[in-house]
């Protein structure tokens, strides 16, 4: 691909074109050498589009919220991207669930992208990839990005960290959904939302997360952002106006207290490192088995340097890769 058809794609993605988008996240998810152009081209138009991330226990409903915030979302005017992505998937080129059934209801909307994305195996894997494919949805002019993983382990807090904004959801009847919070989604919530609201056990479930909350605000020193609880019940789409308002206000409280800037520029940061990462390990794939390698193997062995100064002497000699 020349310089000039990544300028022709990236215009036809910023003018809304949805095979451009597609191709370009595709680009992403193949780790394509034009990347560097992609970036250069799409960076000056970025920083507009708020970032949602919705994570929690299987079960509760994600991709229902999803689809359901969607909604709520058109129904202001606003533009969405939405990333379906699923850390979990090493064997398929593509993520396991698909474009997800329940959102094809906005299908056929041009002012919704939906994308599904798995790590296909790449070293970086989506601590690599996503931040590049939220650059594309951004730079295409979206409005609200939505970022649904599939679980609670660690990747998925890993993407979720991406977002400006963490709905963490939870239904009620499920005991292992606030286990899961204990066990460490809490940090990351900036809304709860207890899902199948409609269902015995809600008000428990709610007393619980005000608990855990409170223990939480004890900790903290300065201006804190209180984590509020919203009940949905998404396969009716209720409580989403609620849930967008709630979303709305944190990211009043974010700009009031300097906390936005803060996080997209850790979000900068740790992009610049995976990619960085990215780098040094495509370098040492280059050399692994090469004889420098082999000769520093040896003197190690041989007792001749320690493991510790053998590294620094191939990092040292790491040469770009062309």
């Amino acid at each position: 691909m020349s310089h000039a058809e990544v300028d022709d794609l990236v215009q036809r993605a910023r003018a809304g074109q949805s095979r451009a988008l597609g191709r370009l996240i595709s680009l992403v998810e193949d780790a394509s050498p034009r990347l560097r152009d992609v970036a250069a081209e799409l960076t000056p138009h970025t920083g507009h589009a708020r970032v949602i991330g919705l994570t929690g226990p299987p079960g509760v409903g994600k991709s229902t919220s999803t689809s359901a915030l969607v909604t709520a979302l058109r129904a202001q005017g606003r533009t969405v991207g939405v990333l379906a992505v699923d850390p979990s998937s090493p064997f398929s080129g593509g993520a396991l669930l698909g474009d997800r059934v329940r959102m094809q209801d906005h299908a056929l909307d041009p002012g919704v992208f939906i994308r599904s994305m798995a790590t296909r195996g790449h070293l970086g894997g989506l601590a690599w990839a996503t931040p590049q494919a939220l650059r594309v949805l951004d730079a295409a002019g979206f409005d609200v990005i939505l970022v649904e993983t599939v679980g609670v382990g660690q990747s998925e807090v890993d993407v979720i960290s991406l977002a400006d904004t963490t709905l963490v959801l939870l239904a009620p009847g499920m005991g292992d959904g606030i286990q899961a919070a204990k066990a460490g989604i809490l940090e990351v919530a900036d809304v709860f939302v207890v899902n199948k609201a409609d269902r015995e056990g809600t008000d428990q479930t709610v007393r619980e997360l005000k608990h855990m909350i409170s223990l939480g605000r004890r900790e903290k020193e300065g201006p804190s952002w209180r984590p509020p609880i919203v009940r949905t019940v998404a396969s009716r789409a209720e409580g989403m106006t609620e849930l967008v308002a709630a979303v709305d206000e944190h990211h009043d409280w974010m700009r009031e207290h300097g906390e936005l800037s803060a996080r997209r520029r850790r979000r900068a940061a740790s992009e610049v490192e995976a990619i960085a990462v990215e780098e040094l390990r495509g370098r040492l794939g280059d050399v692994r088995g090469g004889s420098a390698l082999v000769d520093l193997a040896d003197r190690v062995l041989a007792g001749r340097t320690d493991p510790y100064t053998a590294a620094d002497e191939l990092v040292a000699g790491l040469r770009p890769r062309r």
